[in-house]
């Protein structure tokens, strides 16, 4: 049986470059994801309508802080996301955020579900959950 060339699906990318989550306060989250996990600041951009932080680890996918300026109404709190990281001590993570005043939701402990890997569940300042997996 021969496929057209109209059914194949399209070709995947081959990389994610980045996945964007609206803060409704650009500096702490950039100091979140600066200071407590560790990411540097990749750019910085300013629109008529929104100002971006762009945070990530070299040559890893990065996370694009955002937050509109446009007084439009945003929810910025709690939204069904979730971004994860692959750390080397997921533990010591765990206690960054926690002296930050954030919700820890599964502290980071072994998962046998996942061949033990140390895995922990917690928020961001915006309420995304950061999971943590000890590689």
């Amino acid at each position: 049986m021969s496929v057209a060339a109209t059914d194949r699906p399209a070709k995947a990318a081959e990389v994610l470059a980045a996945v964007g989550i609206g803060v409704a306060d650009l500096a702490r989250a950039e100091d979140f994801y600066v200071r407590v996990l560790g990411m540097t600041v990749q750019q910085r951009i300013k629109l008529p309508y929104m100002d971006e932080t762009i945070v990530g680890h070299p040559g890893r996918t990065s996370v694009v802080l955002m937050h509109w300026t446009d007084g439009s109404d945003r929810n910025y709190r709690a939204n069904p996301v979730k971004i994860v990281f692959y750390v080397p001590d997921a533990k010591g993570v765990m206690d960054k955020i926690r002296a930050e005043g954030l919700p820890i939701s599964r502290d980071a402990v072994a998962s046998p579900e996942f061949g033990n890997r140390i895995i922990g569940l917690a928020e961001d300042p915006d309420g995304y959950v950061i999971e943590l997996i000890q590689r």
